[in-house]
């Protein structure tokens, strides 16, 4: 308890906003009773530590809907289910992420009309999966509009990596180049791209960014380089 404290002491002393966002395995919604099971006890020690470390309500942790074993609605409403039967302390620090394949942000709103849950914006998961072709703008704010009073909304980030993949060959073998996937993420933060989004966000309520990058840091600090090249009053805009 005394460590927790301490790291939440010194992540809030040097403006981090800190959360979780749980390993594939964890599937609140999965029909296997044990696995859901399990999966709540994860959810719920992840966010007893961000208790433990003292840290406010904006210290989330970020989980996906899960799998739709072939029947949409049901999965959505397995869902709701397994919210409804995690503790307090769990629910009110979960917060749900529309994904790149199966859940888009029309499903999550689905899910937070009847629970409440908050909603992560993902910009590249909505640009792969929007059945309902929802703008951008439109389904940023509707997520923006989930969060608590009081309470700064955060984002995921990231930009599509299109390098080729490069595998090493087994036993002496050559490597071996294939194709790219557009979900994976790139080493980097595409500067126009995230500055064409900025924009169109102008006006919405203030957010948080997370960057989803390979580069990690490295990315971060090339991102802040390029808004003071490319566009200084975004340079300006942004927070600590």
């Amino acid at each position: 308890a005394a460590e927790l404290a301490d790291v939440g002491w010194r992540g809030a002393r040097l403006r981090l906003r800190l959360s979780f966002h749980p390993s594939q395995h964890v599937v609140l919604n999965s029909p296997d009773e044990d696995l859901a099971t399990k999966s709540a006890a994860d959810l719920i020690v992840q966010a007893a530590i961000l208790d433990g470390m003292g840290l406010g309500p904006e210290a989330v942790v970020v989980t996906h809907m899960g799998g739709v074993y072939g029947d949409r609605e049901s999965a959505r409403s397995r869902f709701v289910t397994g919210f409804e039967r995690l503790p307090v302390a769990a629910q009110r620090r979960l917060v749900l992420e529309n994904d790149d394949v199966r859940f888009g942000v029309a499903d999550t709103l689905w899910v937070h009309e009847r629970t409440g849950i908050p909603l992560v914006f993902d910009n590249l998961h909505h640009r792969l999966n929007n059945p309902g072709g929802w703008l951008a703008r439109e389904a940023l704010a509707a997520c923006l509009a989930t969060w608590p009073q009081g309470v700064r909304p955060k984002i995921h980030f990231s930009s599509p990596r299109t390098e080729w993949l490069i595998e090493e060959g087994a036993g002496g073998e050559e490597p071996r180049v294939r194709q790219t996937r557009w979900a994976y993420h790139a080493d980097y933060v595409n500067p126009f791209e995230f500055i064409d989004f900025m924009r169109m966000a102008a006006g919405l309520p203030a957010f948080d960014v997370m960057l989803e990058v390979r580069a990690k840091d490295l990315a971060l600090t090339q991102l802040r380089d390029d808004l003071r090249r490319f566009a200084p009053d975004l340079a300006e805009r942004r927070g600590g």
